[in-house]
């Protein structure tokens, strides 16, 4: 019922669609026994997900994403009940047809995070970083050997000289001007990363987007999802978008953080990061959280990643 979508032109002729989409869903719906629960489909995210009825999700992947969708039913199960804040859990996962995966998971409830936000004070504000920090904590300290069959990128190491050898490319072609870009190859070199870190699960887009809250229960964070980009790597990683998309470049909530989280990382390093981070958009977060007055890339980190 849905068809074949291997390509960046099929993806944007079908995958919008919900003409084409829907009639697939609820056939779908229907193998899994949820024939006739009301359908929603959610606004955002890169994958189509729907809620179906009030206590399930389906995530579905077409082929072009098919391994994305394996490894996401692979980490949440793998996380059941193992995190202070709730993870989707798994109640199916395979294969339908043209290449298409699917994920259907508990429904979390709570509002998204990034709603809810500017409504908070800054106690409040300060509560929920906590628990972000607690929780990346217990999530860094899971054993991710079970997950390295479908996580990766296997290699550290090579990862990051494959990053490093491409950054200033990857920059140009988002948009960087030049002040910036003929700095990252000195300011790479002078900020040496881990070849072989401790192996850690990283969900690798930590943000605000990311976490459900009950605003009126003090707020406490109520979900933490969307781990279709989770690797294995330098727990440092996962604080990208910690500082970019959550504390979003204020010094004591990521100090906060980074004192329940139990340590904090360079802001050098963390910059470093985000330059090889695989969806690393600088032009774009400089329109976001904005850059200091002046035009260098170690006071750039300290403005965003500085914690004093």
């Amino acid at each position: 019922m849905l068809p074949a979508v291997e390509t960046d032109e099929q993806w944007d002729a079908i995958v919008p669609d919900e003409a084409v989409m829907r009639p697939g869903v609820e056939d779908l719906c229907g193998r899994l026994g949820l024939a006739g629960a009301p359908l929603t489909r959610f606004a955002d995210g890169s994958q189509p997900v729907y809620a179906v009825g009030d206590e399930h999700v389906l995530k579905l992947f077409p082929a072009a994403a098919a391994a994305d969708g394996l490894a996401e039913a692979r980490v949440l199960a793998h996380l059941q009940g193992r995190l202070p804040v709730p993870t989707p859990r798994v109640r199916d996962f395979g294969t339908y047809e043209n290449g298409w995966r699917y994920v259907l998971m508990s429904r979390l409830h709570g509002e998204n995070l990034a709603t809810v936000w500017e409504r908070l004070s800054r106690p409040q504000r300060e509560r929920v970083v906590t628990e972000v920090g607690e929780t990346l904590a217990v999530l860094h300290s899971l054993d991710p050997a079970p997950l390295a069959d479908v996580l990766g990128p296997g290699d550290w190491g090579a990862f990051v000289d494959r990053r490093t050898a491409g950054a200033v490319r990857w920059q140009r072609d988002k948009g960087l001007p030049g002040v910036w870009l003929e700095q990252i190859p000195d300011f790479l070199a002078a900020t040496p990363l881990p070849r072989a870190p401790r192996p850690s699960l990283l969900h690798t887009e930590v943000m605000r987007q990311h976490f459900l809250a009950d605003p009126a229960d003090g707020p406490r964070l109520t979900g933490l999802f969307d781990f279709e980009p989770a690797m294995i790597g330098d727990p440092a990683y996962d604080f990208v978008g910690v500082g970019l998309f959550l504390t979003r470049g204020d010094p004591a909530l990521l100090a906060r953080l980074g004192r329940a989280y139990g340590r904090t990382f360079p802001p050098a390093e963390l910059l470093a990061y985000t330059l090889l981070h695989v969806y690393s958009d600088l032009p774009w977060y400089m329109r976001e959280l904005g850059v200091p007055g002046e035009t260098s890339l170690p006071v750039l980190a300290e403005a965003w990643f500085g914690t004093a």
